[in-house]
C-alpha cells in the first residue's frame, strides 16, 4: 500500500471513524442489466468464494477473477489473464441473451461465452467456486468457469478433454506471482489403457510425470492423501477429478516455477527444485544434459551479490531480457544452457516491464549476505563439494565429541560454559561495532566511539533501563506493537522516556532495529518522534524515545469516550502535522524516506496533542534525485 493511500485512510479514520467497504456479501447472482465494477463483488451463498476485479503489484492492470474469500492473494480463476484491462474501468455485464461480457473504457469488450439463452438468464457464483451462466427457463447451462480452468484445480473440476464439445481442461501457471498471464507450465491428465497419469509440460516439452494412477495413488506424488481420485474414459470424455477429504486438499495450485501444491502449500509433485533433465526418481523427465553441465550442479537461491573473482568488486548482470512473458523457469533455462553462466534472477516490475531475466556469465563468485537484506538470486553450486564438506564437518564434530567425553562430563560442562560466555561477549561487541562503524544510506556513521553523536544519540546501559522501568514492571507497560512491548521509564535525573523492547517472537530483527536507530538519528522535524538512543545487552535490543504523554492516535480514535476529545480543530491540527511530517520525509529531509508502516498507532501525541510520526523500522530510503522507489515485497501496514 502506498504512503498516499495510507494517509488517505488515516484522514478517513479521523473524519468518519472507519473505512468504507463496498463488498456486497449477500449477492451471488447477476441478471441481465446488472453490472459489476471494481467497487463491487459477488460472494457465494456459503461465503467461501468471491468474484470481482483485482490488481497485482505496482501494475495498473486489472483482471476479473475468483478467490477464496479468506485468501485474496491466491486466485482460483482469472477471466482475462492474457487480456488485462489497463485501468480500473472494468465492468462485468450479462445481456438479455445470456452473453457474459467485460467492458472497459478504451478497450474492446471481452465476451466470455457465445451460447445464447431464450428465457430467464442468470450468472451465479456457486458454493463450489464455479461461475455459471444458465437459462433458468430451459434449465440449461450456457457457460461455466470450470470448463475454462486457469491455475487452480478445485474439487469437482476436471483435468482432461471433452471430445464432444472440444474442451481441453488444463491448468496453466502464471508467468510470475505478480503476472497472471499464461506462463511456462501446464498440467494435464493423459489417459492410458486402464488408467492415466498427470503430466506437466514446460513450453510444450515434457517436464514431469506423476506415474500411472493405481490403487488411488501416483508413484511420484507420495504425499497425496487417498482415496479421493476419480477418472473417466469414454467416447465423449477422458478426465480425472478429485473430491476433498480434508481442508488441506481442497485445491491444487500450479506455481510459476512448476511446483504443484495443495491448500496447505504442501508440494504434491515431489519437486523441491527444477527438473534438470538428468534425474528420474522424482518424476522428472530425462532430457539431454548440456555438454558443460554435470549431474552434481544445481541452482540454490541465496541472498547476496556476484563479485569479480579478481577484484572482489560487485558486478552488474552481463545480460538482461525484460520480456514480460518470461518466468523463473525461462531464466533457469537461459542460464543452464549457457556454459559461462554462474547465476541468474527473475525480476518483476522493472520500469514498464512486468518480469524478465538477468544473467551473470563470467569469472564471478557469489558473496552471500547472511542477513537476507539483499535480493535473492539463483546461484550455481556443485553438490559434490557441498556433500564433501558435510562429511568433513561430521568427522570433525565426532572427533570433538569423543575428546570431550574422554575429558569427562564436568570438564565438558565447564568449558562449554566458558565458550558460551565468550561467544556472548563477542556477539555484543560485534553488534556494537556494526552500529558504530557501518556505512551506507541506511547505516550512516552517526554514532561515535564515546557512545554519542551529533544529535545527542546515546547508548544506554542495561542497568540504567532496568532501573528506569522498575525491572520492566507491568505497571510501566504502555502497549504492544509489531516490534515488541513499549514501557514508560524515568531516568535518575527525572526525565521521562519510552522504551521499545524487541520481542524474541517479533518478525522484526537486527536489520529493522539498526535501520530505525540510524535512520531516525538523521531526521529532525517537529512532527517526527525524537530518538534519544539505544540499549543492547545480549539478545536484548531496545530503542529509547522521548516520552509522549498522550500516547498514540488510535488510543483516541477507537475509544468512544476519548474520541469526543478530538474536536475539529484538534483533528485538523493532527492531519496537518502528519502531512508536514510526510512532506519532510518525502521532500525536504537529507534522505528521502518511504515510511511503509504509517497507521494510527504509529502517530504519537505530545502534551499539546501535536502529532509525531514514529516507528521507522520498516522505512525505505531512496536517492535525492529519485522521485519514485519500487519495493520488492509486501511489508508493514
Amino acid at each position: 500500500m502506498t504512503a498516499k493511500r495510507v494517509f488517505i485512510n488515516l484522514i478517513s479514520l479521523l473524519l468518519g471513524g472507519g473505512l468504507y467497504s463496498s463488498v456486497a456479501t449477500n449477492i451471488d447472482t447477476l441478471r441481465p442489466g446488472d453490472q459489476l465494477d471494481v467497487s463491487s463483488y459477488l460472494v457465494s451463498a456459503n461465503g467461501v468464494f468471491t468474484l470481482g476485479f483485482f490488481g497485482l503489484g505496482n501494475s495498473e492492470n486489472t483482471y476479473l477473477g475468483i478467490w477464496h474469500t479468506q485468501d485474496y492473494t491466491t486466485k482460483t480463476w482469472t477471466a482475462n489473464r492474457d487480456a488485462p484491462i489497463f485501468n480500473n474501468s472494468g465492468v462485468l455485464t450479462v445481456d438479455p441473451t445470456g452473453k457474459l461480457m467485460i467492458k472497459s473504457n478504451g478497450g474492446a469488450p471481452i465476451t466470455l461465452n457465445s451460447d445464447q439463452g431464450t428465457g430467464n438468464v442468470t450468472a451465479t457464483l456457486q458454493n463450489s467456486g464455479n461461475f455459471v451462466v444458465a437459462d433458468e427457463t430451459e434449465k440449461r447451462v450456457l457457460w461455466q468457469s470450470f470448463d475454462y480452468p486457469t491455475v487452480m484445480l478445485l474439487p469437482g473440476m476436471k483435468l482432461g478433454v471433452d471430445l464432444k464439445r472440444g474442451l481441453n481442461w488444463t491448468l496453466t501457471s502464471w508467468v510470475s506471482s505478480d503476472d497472471p498471464a499464461s506462463g511456462a507450465f501446464t498440467l494435464n491428465w493423459e489417459p492410458t489403457q486402464d488408467s492415466g497419469q498427470l503430466v506437466i509440460r514446460r513450453r510444450g516439452m515434457l517436464y514431469w510425470t506423476s506415474g500411472v494412477l493405481a490403487n488411488q495413488s501416483f508413484e511420484f506424488m507420495p504425499t497425496l492423501p487417498k482415496p479421493f481420485l476419480t477418472h473417466v474414459s469414454n467416447q465423449d470424455e477422458k478426465y480425472m477429478t478429485f473430491s476433498a477429504t480434508d481442508s488441506n486438499t481442497s485445491r491444487w495450485l500450479l506455481l510459476p516455477g512448476g511446483l504443484l501444491v495443495d491448500e496447505g502449500n504442501n508440494i504434491l509433485n515431489g519437486l523441491n527444485d527444477f527438473c534438470y533433465g538428468h534425474e528420474k526418481d522424482n518424476g522428472c523427465v530425462s532430457a539431454r544434459l548440456p555438454q558443460c553441465r554435470t549431474q552434481n550442479e544445481k541452482f540454490q537461491r541465496k541472498s547476496g551479490s556476484f563479485v569479480d573473482a579478481q577484484t572482489n568488486e560487485v558486478v552488474s548482470p552481463t545480460a538482461a531480457d525484460y520480456n514480460s512473458s518470461l518466468g523463473v523457469s525461462d531464466c533457469w533455462a537461459k542460464c543452464w544452457n549457457d556454459c559461462d553462466c554462474v547465476g541468474f534472477d527473475n525480476i518483476m516490475g522493472i520500469g514498464v516491464y512486468r518480469s524478465g531475466c538477468r544473467i551473470w556469465s563470467g569469472n564471478f563468485k557469489f558473496q552471500q549476505d547472511l542477513s537476507g537484506a539483499l535480493p535473492a538470486k539463483y546461484v550455481l553450486v556443485s553438490e559434490s563439494s557441498t556433500k564433501g564438506n558435510k562429511w568433513i564437518w561430521i568427522v570433525i564434530a565426532t572427533g570433538i565429541s569423543l575428546t570431550f567425553l574422554l575429558l569427562g562430563f564436568s570438564c565438558y560442562q565447564r568449558r562449554r560454559k566458558l565458550r558460551l560466555e565468550g561467544e556472548e561477549e563477542k556477539r555484543q561487541e560485534a553488534v556494537l561495532h556494526e552500529l558504530t562503524t557501518s556505512d551506507g544510506p541506511n547505516n550512516a556513521n552517526e554514532v561515535e566511539n564515546n557512545g554519542e553523536e551529533g544529535h545527542d544519540l546515546k547508548i544506554f546501559s542495561f542497568a540504567c533501563i532496568v532501573a528506569a522501568t522498575n525491572n520492566f514492571s507491568p505497571e510501566n507497560k504502555l502497549g504492544q506493537g509489531g516490534f515488541g512491548p513499549v514501557y514508560e521509564g524515568k531516568l535518575h535525573k527525572g526525565q521521562k522516556i519510552a522504551i521499545k523492547r524487541l520481542s524474541r517472537t517479533s518478525g522484526q530483527g537486527l536489520a529493522e532495529f539498526k535501520n530505525e536507530l540510524i535512520l531516525i538519528a538523521k531526521l529532525q522535524h517537529m512532527n517526527l518522534v525524537r530518538l534519544l538512543g539505544c540499549c543492547i545487552h545480549g539478545e536484548e535490543k531496545m530503542l529509547i524515545y522521548e516520552h509522549m504523554s498522550n500516547k498514540s492516535l488510535d488510543f483516541f480514535l477507537f475509544d468512544p469516550t476519548k474520541r469526543e476529545l478530538l474536536d475539529w480543530k484538534k483533528r485538523f491540527n493532527i492531519i496537518e502535522g502528519v502531512a508536514q511530517g510526510l512532506l519532510y520525509l518525502h521532500k525536504y529531509s537529507r534522505l528521502r524516506i518511504i515510511h511503509r508502516d504509517l497507521k494510527a498507532s504509529n502517530i504519537l501525541l505530545d502534551d499539546n496533542m501535536n502529532p509525531k510520526i514514529s516507528d521507522f523500522g520498516m522505512a525505505r530510503i531512496f536517492g535525492q534525485n529519485e522521485i519514485e522507489a519500487k519495493t520488492t515485497r509486501v511489508i508493514g501496514t
